[in-house]
């Protein structure tokens, strides 16, 4: 059960804090900010061994925060202000995952959307190496992630049948005169080309084709999880294009105090100490302490490990594979509770998360959860099995995510810290994250000149809660269980025909009244179980509601 856990979004489980321990808001501020130390390309190992020193500031909001800590908490505009010869985060300077390289077919282009970009990835069997191309020929602007693979290996728009090389350049115009002008030639008919790389099973681009970033793999590499490279560890991927923005899900994936309730039934948070307990789902304090907050982004401290944000995408750490922290009682002298860590520490399990901005009001997420325990799960089950439960997570507080979104997006995102209230530790790491937004990343992703800012409408739940354009249609897993299972429904209403034929037809004296009985019998079973695998397939395929009333 600990392996079929760790396989779905297992909590990060917070440990409690005793009550002997808790602390007024007005004793003490909450956060706890270390001095800067930068998270490199390093290793995970590397920097699992750095050690920081921590400073306070608070994580109440500025409107309600003590006179004493108004320099610490000072809003998100006067931070701005106070901070503009601060370096500045760039958001076209950096490495983006795009897909998981298991999702890929070479036969065929794949379109994609990161950073508000259209682009189109094609496997070129000439260079033997993944691609990246601006979604858009040349000639009318048609989608090259509609077209197809040639037989000589080329790029083909399927509009009008031009064909283009792994660098770029056009091959073929075919309605040019063989006699011509070499038309094809000119830089006009070229597609952008943008730098590629694979690293921990994803492919990789960078959102700028200008000539000078060619070689841009040999100066500046994606963040390298060793891990994920590990064959002693699982590395079963799933991506979901989601209908709210980066910022949303960033936070959301920060924030381990909504798992007990947006996640009840479906994911655990771990055994809440009577003493602790307030409610049945089992809510209780928090005790995280963040770095301080630079342009690489931070790392937060927590008792069983370290969590670290990686910009601009990456957010990754440690979790309990026993899902649980526990209080270890001393005698009644006075002593402290101590909280305990169940980790054994030869079982080592990770949550990564790549969080990728697509649009406004739009992101993806790839998440891995690789882990050296249990790993034999994983190679007898498919992907999909897994994905069921996934899906489902990220189904539950789906719907709250939207409208929270367009809430924000009413009074800004620099007015975050003001309209919302984060007075406990619980929310250190959601803090944490919109400080280094506002601070280095200009308060939201730049999107360029390509959107005005306004979030998409929200569309008829069905449509809001999609699996199979979301996800089913992009996953190589899920895509090919999802036609089985289809023929196999197909199968049973037949053979459900087949067989009340057969008993209908056949003469008397012909087939024993046993043999109708059993036909018949296995006729109404059959029609049956096509029934519960239609709305089987439905349910995990292409919609699933949730409603937390019932719960």
């Amino acid at each position: 059960m600990e392996a079929l856990r760790a396989s779905s979004f297992p909590s990060f489980h917070p440990p409690p804090i005793s009550t002997k321990l808790a602390r007024t808001i007005s004793e003490k501020p909450y956060f706890h900010i270390p001095s800067i130390q930068q998270i490199t390309t390093t290793p995970l190992s590397k920097i699992h061994s750095k050690k920081a020193n921590f400073k306070v500031f608070t994580a109440i909001s500025p409107t309600a925060a003590p006179s004493s800590t108004e320099e610490e908490s000072s809003s998100p505009d006067q931070e701005i202000d106070s901070e503009n010869n601060e370096e500045k985060f760039d958001w076209y300077a950096n490495w983006y995952p795009v897909v998981p390289m298991c999702d890929l077919d070479k036969r065929r282009p794949h379109g994609k959307k990161v950073m508000g970009m259209d682009i189109v990835i094609w496997w070129d069997r000439n260079e033997d190496a993944w691609k990246v191309f601006d979604d858009s020929c040349p000639h009318r602007l048609a989608p090259l992630s509609e077209g197809r693979i040639d037989q000589w290996g080329r790029l083909q728009c399927v509009y009008h049948g031009w064909c283009f090389g792994g660098a770029g350049d056009c091959k073929l115009i075919p309605q040019a005169p063989r006699d011509g002008p070499p038309i094809h030639t000119s830089k006009k008919a070229c597609v952008a080309v943008y730098p590629t790389c694979v690293q921990n099973g994803i492919l990789w681009f960078w959102p700028n084709s200008d000539p000078q970033y060619k070689d841009i793999l040999s100066k500046k590499k994606p963040h390298y999880i060793p891990e994920l490279d590990d064959p002693t560890y699982t590395n079963s991927m799933i991506a979901r294009d989601i209908p709210y923005g980066y910022e949303i899900l960033i936070e959301n994936l920060m924030d381990p105090a909504h798992v007990p309730y947006a996640h009840y039934g479906i994911m655990s948070a771990g055994k809440t100490p009577e003493s602790l307990k307030a409610d049945r789902e089992g809510g209780r304090p928090l005790e995280i302490n963040i770095q301080k907050v630079d342009i690489n982004g931070f790392t937060a401290k927590q008792v069983f490990g370290d969590n670290y944000f990686i910009p601009p995408c990456l957010y990754y750490g440690f979790f309990s594979p026993g899902g649980d922290q526990t209080v270890k009682k001393t005698s009644s002298s006075g002593t402290k509770d101590e909280v305990v860590s169940p980790i054994p520490p030869q079982k080592r399990a990770l949550l990564i998360f790549y969080c990728v901005p697509v649009s406004p009001g739009n992101s993806r997420l790839i998440f891995v959860s690789p882990r050296n325990f249990a790993v034999w799960i994983e190679r007898i089950f498919p992907r999909w099995i897994f994905h069921i439960g996934q899906n489902l997570i990220l189904d539950s507080d789906l719907y709250l995510l939207h409208v929270e979104e367009r809430k924000l997006m009413e009074v800004g995102s620099i007015n975050w810290q003001k309209s919302c209230f984060v007075p406990t530790k619980a929310d250190a790491l959601v803090v944490a994250f919109r400080r280094w937004l506002n601070k280095y990343g200009g308060t939201k992703v730049d999107w360029g000149t390509k959107f005005t800012g306004l979030l998409p409408p929200t569309p008829h739940r069905e449509q809001l809660f999609d699996r199979y354009w979301s996800h089913t249609v992009n996953c190589s897993s899920c895509s090919v269980a999802h036609k089985r299972l289809n023929v196999l429904e197909i199968a049973l209403q037949v053979f459900s025909v087949f067989a009340v034929g057969i008993v209908a037809a056949a003469k008397q004296g012909v087939i024993s009244v046993a043999a109708r009985y059993a036909l018949f019998s296995a006729a109404v079973l059959c029609f049956v179980a096509s029934k519960w695998l239609s709305h089987f397939i439905y349910k995990t395929f292409r919609y699933h509601d949730y409603d937390h009333a019932f719960r």
